[in-house]
């Protein structure tokens, strides 16, 4: 998620654990191997089947990077809407911020908020717990983040520039959400001449995550997964096309021949 059309994951700060959370004599702290998490006492009986989906997602992002994530994190699970606001307001420094109804998670370098998963059918407009597959993708999605933050020079986010597509098409390409419905959508799109002409233009509109996804599936697919890591570190479009050695031209008249004339596969 992001501040312009992407508020979910940008501009978070590093405070691991927010002082109105320690306030809370309701929320409990457990530590385990890389993360710790904290939970209201209401979500007690869930806090297993939670681990769960974070423990797989973090199998699954070290198994697409091919290495550990750098340092620990933090992961907090909010009650309802209300609270995940409140950790916003104070992270983003956005006192009056209110947060769209499709939004229910965040990950950045050293944490990760989402509202307790079992809560989104009546906290969300999109997101259904019931849906599995989806639930740990969503999950896996915003750890991506948490990984990709670790090891780039914003570590929140907070400083990039031109590479709204690459954070979250990353994201969703590492996390499984690039699935062939998806691809499917922007393969439609591009032979409608419908997709944008730029990059700064991936990330926006109904087709973002598609598109962006797609771009990023088309760089693994191309330069390799060694050259997606090396991607990591750049906090900008300048650098990144760069260690690509393309033009952005050039990288968008590859990508739609490749969407145009390859069925995609994961």
């Amino acid at each position: 998620m992001s501040k312009n059309s992407r508020i979910p994951f940008i501009v978070c700060s590093l405070v691991l654990f927010s002082s109105w959370v320690q306030a809370e004599s309701k929320w409990i702290t457990e530590t385990h191997k890389i993360y710790s998490i904290h939970y209201d006492s209401v979500d007690k009986q869930n806090v297993k089947e939670y681990k769960a989906f974070i423990d797989s997602g973090i199998l699954t992002v070290q198994a697409f990077f091919g290495g550990s994530f750098k340092s620990r994190f933090e992961v907090n699970i909010h009650p309802n809407r209300k609270s995940l606001d409140t950790q916003w307001q104070t992270d983003w420094k956005m006192p009056d911020f209110k947060s769209e109804c499709w939004m229910v998670a965040s990950g950045v370098a050293g944490k990760l908020d989402m509202i307790s998963p079992k809560r989104w059918d009546t906290e969300s407009c999109e997101h259904k717990y019931a849906d599995k597959i989806k639930t740990q993708q969503l999950i896996t999605h915003e750890l991506v983040h948490a990984y990709h933050g670790q090891f780039n020079a914003s570590p929140d986010f907070s400083d990039v520039t031109g590479i709204d597509w690459f954070v979250e098409g990353l994201a969703t390409y590492a996390s499984g959400q690039s699935d062939s419905a998806s691809l499917a959508e922007v393969r439609k799109a591009v032979s409608e001449n419908k997709f944008p002409a730029e990059l700064d233009k991936f990330w926006t509109g109904k087709l973002r995550y598609g598109f962006s996804g797609s771009m990023v599936l088309f760089i693994d697919k191309k330069f390799g997964r060694a050259k997606i890591i090396e991607l990591l570190k750049f906090n900008n479009k300048k650098d990144l096309l760069a260690a690509l050695s393309i033009s952005e031209e050039e990288l968008l008249n590859e990508w739609k021949e490749y969407i145009s004339r390859h069925t995609v596969s994961l």
